[in-house]
């Protein structure tokens, strides 16, 4: 059943979506470099194969959403709109390559990535929310809201702040594609600090916003958030924490913490969530966990 044929929101109205888990880990293991301010948009535009070949290990260990390597391409890079396009296509590839349907997320990453040093995890860039529009807009008119070579959504992901959230709403509404919003977030707050409620009820009356929820965060924050989303909004939720390592931007490493239990799963799907799966640090083989847990509900 190559290639997911139904739109995205249609299939959460009904059941649990399963994600894919970190890109940059799983190329990391495939041996790639991931060296330089690009990260995963390195492998993205040297060895594009390998972006591919983490999709398919993504694909085969059950993902239904393939997210693309475009995350940390920022749209001063001279290539940017053909990487933009090259990652859905690979992802794409993947895909239509799988033994069940997979849907493509492509990946729009907030300010804080492209300048590589860890402001995801801060927000509170200086810039005003027309500024951070700016700079989203041609990030997202690169990629086609529909017909071929258009993802299924865009996963405007690891936002961490509600001023950045505004802007990414405010292009999409001009843009005509579908999105998902994701926050990062720590301490039951935004990681600038703001009130949960107060950022999750941004997306609830945008249209094209298909749901709204957390990654790359502690798994112990998903919970909570999920909760506060809830409160605000009937939209689909959807969490995809990491492993709940804690970044150190001065070394440019994480630093792990001791081994957990499962994640809490069930909570979250009566919780209101719908898309689940994994970010930094999070494997096929976690996915493949995860599948089982949720195919272990009743899950298709």
């Amino acid at each position: 059943m190559p290639r997911a044929t139904g739109p995205l929101a249609a299939a959460l109205a009904h059941r649990t979506v399963l994600l894919d888990g970190g890109l940059s880990n799983q190329l990391a293991d495939q041996g790639c470099d991931l060296s330089g301010d690009l990260w995963t948009g390195r492998v993205l535009a040297e060895r594009p194969d390998q972006v591919e070949a983490a999709h398919t290990a993504y694909a085969r260990a059950g993902a239904e959403v393939l997210t693309t390597a475009g995350y940390q391409i920022g749209p001063d890079h001279p290539r940017a709109a053909a990487l933009l396009r090259r990652g859905v296509a690979l992802a794409d590839a993947a895909a239509r390559a799988a033994d069940h349907e997979v849907w493509v997320a492509a990946s729009v990453g907030p300010y804080g990535a492209v300048l590589a040093d860890g402001s995801e995890y801060r927000g509170r860039y200086g810039l005003t929310v027309r500024e951070l529009a700016a700079f989203h807009r041609p990030r997202i008119e690169a990629l086609p809201a529909n017909g071929p070579g258009a993802p299924d959504v865009l996963a405007l992901e690891t936002v961490p702040d509600t001023d950045e959230a505004e802007a990414l709403v405010d292009v999409l509404a001009g843009a005509g594609a579908r999105a998902w919003l994701s926050y990062t977030v720590e301490a039951g707050r935004t990681r600038a600090g703001q009130p949960l409620a107060e950022a999750f009820a941004l997306a609830a009356e945008a249209p094209q916003v298909i749901a709204v929820g957390v990654n790359c965060c502690d798994p112990a924050e998903v919970l909570p958030a999920l909760e506060a989303a809830a409160a605000v909004t009937d939209k689909p939720l959807l969490a995809y924490p990491n492993d709940g390592s804690v970044w150190d931007a001065a070394t440019r490493t994480w630093h792990a913490p001791p081994p957990g239990d499962a994640w809490p799963t069930a909570a979250w799907e009566r919780a209101g969530a719908r898309l689940v799966g994994g970010c930094c640090r999070i494997t096929p083989d976690g996915i493949a966990r995860l599948r089982t847990a949720l195919t272990g509900r009743g899950r298709p």
